[in-house]
């Protein structure tokens, strides 16, 4: 049998493979944040504010530029605390802008359902406006083709990529089948050959007790 180094290293090819051949399956969009104007502010009692991004399930991610109201600040997607989120699927995520608060929770720009359909825009933006809160504009090239594939191609390529799979674990399986009956079919050899060269030697023996020429005492 294969030892446990080439059996890894075996499923790491198989897997390579695997997802070279179907990397939308783990493709990622990355949304990052283009532009921000903040309308107004909820915290009375600090000179400036803390305003952050928030996907449900993530980490929040503040935006330490963003300090004073009616302000616009551009971004290039290169800072530090980019990329806000990534969408791996096109489902939607609760996502939102919020004001750290120092007494109570904190205040809530506005929440709503961020989908990668959002970005229709040619060069993959997506404006969001919230009325007397803020104008922010997004940024996700990748969107535009995670949006545009429909649920018969998800179902067609997963149903694709399984049989791929279910192909290699087969392969794997077969190999290691081949090389257990090879390991085996040697041993038999050896035993054989074994056998063999004791019967030899039983052989030589009678042999030397018919001439006399045993042991003498």
């Amino acid at each position: 049998m294969l030892n446990p180094n080439s059996r890894v290293l075996l499923l790491l090819f198989i897997s390579s493979i695997f997802f070279a051949c179907f990397p939308g399956l783990t493709s990622c969009a990355v949304v990052s944040l283009k532009s921000i104007e903040v309308f107004k502010t909820h915290e009375w009692l600090k000179v400036t504010t803390t305003v952050y991004f928030l996907c449900k399930g993530e980490n929040k991610t503040v935006l330490p530029d963003v300090k004073k109201s009616n302000a616009l600040y551009a971004f290039n997607g290169e800072e530090s605390w980019q990329p806000l989120s990534n969408f791996s699927s096109k489902k939607c995520k609760r996502c939102g802008f919020y004001e750290e608060d120092s007494i109570t929770s904190d205040d809530v720009f506005d929440e709503w359902e961020f989908c990668p359909s959002d970005f229709t825009a040619p060069n993959g933006e997506y404006i969001r406006f919230k009325e007397k809160e803020f104008n922010a504009t997004f940024l996700c090239s990748e969107c535009l083709s995670l949006a545009s594939v429909d649920e018969h191609d998800d179902g067609k390529g997963m149903h694709i990529a399984v049989v791929v799979l279910l192909s290699a674990l087969v392969s794997i399986i077969l190999s290691l089948g081949v090389v257990g009956a090879y390991k085996f079919w040697q041993k038999k050899i050896r035993e054989q050959d074994q056998a063999r060269l004791l019967k030899l030697f039983e052989d030589d023996d009678d042999i030397g007790d018919e001439l006399g020429l045993g042991t003498v005492i």
